[in-house]
């Protein structure tokens, strides 16, 4: 039977409702992944198993934005340890990279990192990162966990509409840019019948279940050390790659301690640098200094953005690996730095530039259990299906994290061997009085400390709940004094933004502002979820 709706024609607002739930919750961007981190609370896993059958599902269901040669980040409550953990499972440049190397050898783009190919790879994290989780917090065995994945991959799951248009965009691109050989995998895996994808059509791979299943087998040694990591260093070799098998051997991910930003009471917790949860903190380091009453008052748009705006201008001039950095990064969410730079704040548009502190583009769910354990969980090819290089015969899509390597040797992210870049993932956390509050994030590259501080002054500055703080219409800085606002923005407030300087233009793809999820628990243990609107998103509960 043909249907002749348009899935993706929304002619009418609709209103969703946080989901309430009490044995457990996975909130994800695919119905699919949701459900995988639901069956595996059902076998009797706990939030962190959920996180990582939903992010191994996610590789399958939503290859579009992450894969199995993704990197990850994550934050975790522990109910057994009343303590907050976090993980970054970033890689470092291969130790053949240097800046030298890539433009002797014609390797750059008009002197930056190139988008696409093998020299933007830098070792992936994300196998690395549902082992770790697995074996320090899991309940259920890794091959478990991941039977999941493994299934939809091998036997197939019907597209989603929202799926298949991002699909379809990225196909129609690398049909015209990825033309050399080493771009032919992709096409083999992607798009086996060279057709786009349609909403309802069965997405099977094959290749992903195998490499799945040896990942589970060995708790990702395969991947690393064994017969994958050899596929990978093949690859990289015959076709003129960078990474080598002794890059992927030597890879471990680093638990770290989050970083925190009291807000109003509330504790904001991100992963620290090489990360850019630390742009979200320094944004509400500054906007903790004025009092909001009314969301819809242009002075409240004005002073969110300029902060988002002062709060770049130091991320990209300081942030990299923290080993590499010139200065303690603590001091830059330092309460009297956030002070300071709310004082320099007009009530005009301006073009910020960093300063000196004094002394002192992704998949994201999260996941709860009936114990406590919460599990905020993050991980990204970055540019859509990253490199546009597969491993052939593995499924294995490789990030291009290397893209924001800078190539001038002075910059604090230039590229350096076994250097971690600038890293757009980052998976948020809310504490409130020394108690786990919930997992929340907002991904899309550069978007994510922007949608990070929107849901976070709407759920504490103007009491949304989970769903509404997500619902609510997003703004997106780009550059200099310009602003992207959603379609369903206010005009009357467009106008009053833009007669306060600002560059404003509506943007009608919503995509463009990022997709989040969001849960909060109550005192009694309930499970309050949001989920985004803006995609294929779902709630699974118990």
């Amino acid at each position: 039977m043909q249907y002749l709706f348009d899935p993706l024609r929304q002619q009418y607002p609709s209103q969703r409702f946080p989901i309430y739930a009490r044995g457990g919750m996975v909130n994800a961007s695919s119905p699919q992944a949701a459900a995988a981190g639901l069956e595996i609370l059902q076998q009797g896993g706990n939030a962190m198993d959920a996180a990582v059958a939903a992010a191994a599902a996610l590789t399958v269901t939503e290859p579009t934005a992450n894969g199995i040669g993704s990197d990850a980040f994550a934050i975790i409550w522990s109910e057994q340890d009343k303590k907050l953990f976090g993980l970054n499972s970033s890689g470092p440049a291969p130790g053949l990279a240097s800046i030298r190397r890539i433009l002797d050898e014609g390797r750059d783009d008009h002197g930056t990192m190139p988008t696409w190919g093998w020299t933007p790879v830098t070792v992936p994290g994300a196998p690395a990162a549902w082992a770790a989780v697995s074996g320090r917090f899991g309940r259920l065995p890794l091959k478990e966990t991941l039977a999941p994945a493994v299934r939809y991959a091998r036997d197939g799951y019907p597209c989603g509409p929202n799926l298949a248009q991002m699909w379809n965009i990225s196909l129609d691109r690398f049909r015209k840019e990825l033309t050399a050989p080493c771009f032919q995998a992709w096409f083999d895996t992607f798009s086996p019948a060279g057709d786009r994808w349609h909403a309802g059509d069965m997405i099977r791979l094959p290749d992903h279940a195998d490499t799945l299943e040896a990942i589970g087998e060995t708790n990702a040694e395969a991947f690393y050390r064994g017969a994958l990591a050899e596929k990978t260093d093949a690859a990289s070799r015959e076709q003129g790659g960078l990474l080598r098998y002794e890059d992927l051997a030597a890879y471990h991910p680093v638990w770290v301690e989050p970083i925190r930003v009291n807000y109003r009471g509330w504790e904001v917790c991100e992963i620290p640098p090489n990360g850019q949860g630390i742009t979200a903190l320094m944004a509400l380091n500054i906007l903790k200094e004025f009092d909001f009453s009314d969301k819809e008052d242009p002075l409240t748009y004005h002073r969110q953005i300029e902060a988002i705006k002062m709060a770049f201008a130091d991320a990209l001039h300081y942030v990299t690996d923290p080993a590499c950095m010139e200065l303690d990064y603590h001091r830059l969410i330092d309460p009297a730095y956030g002070a300071m730079r709310a004082a320099e704040m007009t009530d005009r548009a301006q073009i910020h530039t960093h300063r000196t502190p004094p002394g002192g583009g992704t998949v994201y769910l999260c996941t709860a259990d009936g114990d406590g354990n919460m599990v905020s969980f993050i991980q990204s090819n970055y540019k859509g299906f990253g490199s546009g290089i597969v491993v052939p015969g593995t499924g294995i899509s490789l990030q291009n994290r290397g893209k924001d390597f800078s190539l001038d040797p002075q910059a604090a992210n230039c590229l350096q061997p076994g250097k971690r870049s600038y890293h757009t993932i980052i998976p948020g956390f809310l504490m409130k009085d020394g108690a786990p509050a919930g997992p929340f994030g907002v991904m899309g590259a550069y978007m994510q400390p922007q949608g990070h501080v929107q849901v976070i002054t709407n759920f504490i500055d103007f009491q949304l709940d989970p769903q509404q703080a997500l619902d609510a219409p997003r703004w997106q800085w780009t550059r200099g004094n310009e602003l992207l606002v959603e379609k369903r923005f206010d005009p009357a407030m467009t106008a009053a933004l833009a007669r306060m300087g600002h560059e404003v233009r509506p943007e009608p793809s919503t995509p463009a502002f990022g997709r989040g999820q969001m849960i909060v628990r109550t005192d009694g243990g309930v499970l309050i979820g949001g989920t985004e609107s803006r995609t294929d998103s779902n709630i699974a509960c118990r």
